[in-house]
């Protein structure tokens, strides 16, 4: 009998090392969590369901991966810690059993216009070493095709101490970089029309600029009257060439204004810096207005938008430059990588090869290196941070994902899913917080919350498998196997929206008629074309109302009713009851408290240490002044008024002493988007996904507009609230409105009047119409993927 043999009969009882087997979490209180506990296996699949804003990402994100991320943290010095965004403890009572977490979630990757899908994924460094190394002519080092370095040269005496005397030598240093200098590596110029500038019929004192922000009344007007370049009271029309180059073009100069030192600057090269650094969907609304008014981008005519130079677009590798390499579809990219055989850069090679792959693994291969990350979505953002998760050799990790299915075609969901089992199988544990019942299936543990959504959520109503998920008598198990029927009668068309021969990204000049008056749905597989169509040639239409799945722009200090307009009605009522200015009843104005800033809350920085947050004591959190809280509307404060939630605030402003019938307007279509539970003074970083979106759904629902165009509203919606988004959909149509949604759930296909099914296939596969009709012809015909996916979807 071998050792081995006799120590196992010996000692059949488990190693104390390998009974840590689970996740423990006990008395989490983070947001609206009520003291829940839950056990979690380890090395499973682990998906948290409920109705949006249930406290989902409260357990798994707030509490579970935030504490095991703050730990990590605190392994480092304190030094390095300074470094670091200094995180506090979550509200919980004992978390046990934690590993490594790594949270892949939605949100937009940087909308920085020089970050590209071959920047962000690591892509662009190894193809710049390849052609640093294979390169025909060489050029130079991997900076030499990097559109972010300029090329840069110089020389000069440097002083040095040596032998104990000072010595000058001559030094000179050269850098070659790959960035075009005609548009500074960003692929486009922009040409300004000054027209939309100034009014050159106005002196500058007379309110001569247009641009957001630049008033005479502030520090800019200061800056103009003292400069001495030009007369502040002389009609821009009669400016000499120098003043008025002066006034646009003149580079940074300091100057004494009233005693003050300052920088003098034109207005073209300000504009540059401060407005077009940033994305162009990044910015606020007024000022995108304003940039999309003044401003034109044109393609750069020096590098063709490349954004690289002539000799880093000179140099080849089997007759293809990196400019080619990065233009190519991803999918491409990969069997032109495949063809190389160097054993020189062999391992290079492997690498870049087993990423390309990955990005057709998972759905992404329609993609290019050169698309610039600010414009993917949601789901593809996501996606293509998982990328870099798919070959990892680590395992005992705990993978937390945020509805990895957004975005996603049922086709590309069976993919998916095949990725988390794939990551869980290598001894991961996997935490999904997800809605869609092809993914909840899947799973090896499920974790319930709600019962509803807000204060009335934060509980644990069901932990156990699907079956027993099935059979329990929760919101998301009664809802699991709903499936929409196909609608017998669907509504005829008013009219039609015409577009011919688009063909922006991957459209193949498509024409198409969109029938309006009726709700019609866009499908198709991830990359197939949906948005390039819709935005391309419907959003910026007249009459039409687009919502997207950008993000709410918004701070702590935002909340639903500064958002949706919703305080601006409710303030003039409590300053006309009692008399005085409505500014008073801002907590971001005069009423504001004056030792928290009308933040509610005192932030205490410790260095190194989690910030500490503590309610103020002087308003007790309620962020006013004790004297604005003395004044009341229908026997309410305005505390008491931003702490209601939309349901009952409705009812208050809609009868009685309290009336106010343009806040009730507003409070109605909170209430039909299924945001009832709100409170009007929630801080806009506490809502979730889904609520963020339906949010703007709201406030677009009050714009003036003919065409509703929705892009994926079921977004972070539970099953349950599928039904009440169609309700409103119909809601909509019925009024006499066009509403086009692009989706991907079957439910909305099932309740369309009319289907626009674009594909067969993502990237130069797809961009073609693939089927016209009703949703009743499609699950007949069962000529697409999508038909095929909606007919088993309902049963047919």
């Amino acid at each position: 009998m071998s050792t081995t043999t006799r120590t196992a009969a010996q000692s059949p009882e488990l190693h104390a090392a390998d009974s840590h087997d689970l996740i423990r979490v006990t008395g989490a209180r983070e947001n609206n969590l009520k003291d829940i506990s839950v056990e979690l296996p380890k090395r499973r699949l682990t998906v948290f369901t409920g109705v949006s804003g249930s406290g989902k990402s409260s357990l798994v994100f707030s509490t579970i991966a935030a504490e095991s991320q703050r730990m990590i943290n605190e392994t480092y010095s304190s030094f390095v810690q300074g470094f670091m965004p200094s995180q506090a403890r979550p509200e919980v009572d004992v978390l046990e059993g934690l590993t490594t977490a790594i949270i892949v979630d939605q949100e937009r990757m940087g909308s920085n216009p020089r970050s590209t899908v071959g920047t962000a994924t690591d892509a662009n460094a190894m193809l710049r070493i390849l052609f640093s190394r294979l390169g025909q002519p060489h050029i130079g080092s991997p900076q030499a095709f990097s559109f972010n370095v300029a090329s840069i040269s110089g020389a000069g005496a440097v002083t040095m101490e040596k032998g104990g005397r000072e010595v000058k030598e001559r030094r000179s240093f050269s850098i070659t970089g790959g960035m075009c200098l005609r548009c500074e590596g960003r692929g486009n110029v922009s040409d300004f029309d000054l027209t939309a500038l100034y009014d050159d019929g106005k002196s500058l004192n007379e309110g001569a600029l247009t641009i957001p922000g630049y008033s005479m009344d502030g520090w800019y007007g200061r800056i103009f009257r003292g400069c001495g370049y030009f007369d502040p009271d002389k009609p821009i029309a009669k400016f000499t060439k120098k003043q008025l180059n002066d006034l646009l073009y003149k580079e940074p100069t300091r100057i004494k204004v009233e005693g003050v030192n300052v920088t003098y600057e034109g207005l073209i090269p300000k504009i540059q810096k401060s407005f077009l650094s940033k994305d162009v969907d990044a910015m606020q609304p007024h000022i995108r207005a304003f940039v999309e008014r003044a401003i034109t981008f044109t393609i750069c005519p020096e590098c063709d938008g490349t954004r690289l130079t002539e000799a880093a677009r000179s140099s080849k590798v089997a007759g293809i430059s990196i400019a080619d390499a990065c233009s190519m579809q991803i999918s491409d990219l990969a069997d032109w990588v495949r063809g190389l055989d160097e054993p020189s850069v062999a391992p290079l090679l492997t690498a870049l090869r087993h990423l390309l792959d990955s990005f057709a693994d998972i759905g992404l291969g329609y993609l290019s290196l050169d698309r610039p990350a600010g414009t993917l979505s949601g789901g593809e953002a996501q996606r293509t941070k998982m990328i870099r998760h798919l070959g990892s050799s680590l395992t005992d990790v705990t993978y937390v994902f945020d509805e990895p299915t957004i975005g996603l075609h049922p086709h590309d969901i069976e993919r998916m899913n095949a990725l988390l089992l794939q990551l869980r199988d290598k001894g991961n544990t996997v935490l999904v917080v997800e809605h869609k019942p092809e993914t909840i299936v899947i799973a090896d543990h499920v974790v319930d919350l709600g019962p509803g959504a807000g204060t009335a959520g934060g509980t644990v109503c069901f932990e156990g498998t699907v079956e027993g998920l099935r059979g329990s008598d929760t919101t998301t198990g009664r809802h699991l196997d709903d499936r929409a029927a196909v609608k017998e009668s669907v509504r005829s068309s008013s009219g039609a929206l015409e577009i011919r021969g688009a063909s922006s990204h991957n459209l193949q000049g498509v024409d198409v008629d969109i029938p309006l008056g009726v709700l019609c749905v866009v499908t198709g597989v991830a990359g197939s074309g949906k948005s390039s169509l819709i935005d391309g040639s419907v959003s910026r239409r007249d009459g039409v109302v687009s919502i997207d799945q950008g993000a709410i722009k918004g701070s702590r200090r935002s909340n639903p009713a500064t958002y949706t307009g919703l305080l601006d009605p409710i303030r003039k009522a409590f300053a006309k009851a009692n008399g005085v200015k409505p500014a008073l009843f801002s907590s971001n104005s005069e009423g504001a408290c004056p030792t928290c800033n009308g933040a509610g809350i005192i932030y205490t920085d410790l260095g190194v240490m989690a910030t500490v947050e503590s309610p103020c004591e002087e308003c007790e959190g309620k962020r006013f002044q004790a004297a604005v809280l003395e004044y009341t509307l229908g026997g309410r404060n305005i505390a008491e008024v931003l702490a209601m939630p939309v349901a009952e605030a409705e009812e208050f402003f809609g009868a009685g002493e309290a009336r106010i019938p343009a806040a009730h307007k507003i409070l109605q279509r909170l209430a039909d988007v299924g945001l009832g539970y709100l409170s009007l003074g929630q801080p806009l970083t506490t809502l979730s996904g889904g609520e963020r979106q339906r949010l703007k759904l709201a406030t677009a629902m009050a714009e003036k507009g003919e065409v509703y165009v929705l892009d994926e509203p079921t977004t972070g919606l539970h099953l349950a609230d599928v039904e009440q988004l169609l309700g409103l959909l119909d809601r909509l149509v019925d009024s006499g409105k066009s509403v086009i949604v692009i989706e991907h759930h079957q439910a909305v296909m099932a309740h369309a009047d009319w289907i626009v099914d674009l594909g067969p296939g993502a990237g130069h596969d797809g961009g073609r119409i693939v089927f016209e009709g009703t949703p009743a012809d499609l699950v007949a015909a069962r000529s697409t993927l999508t038909g095929e996916h909606l007919a088993a979807y309902v049963g047919a």
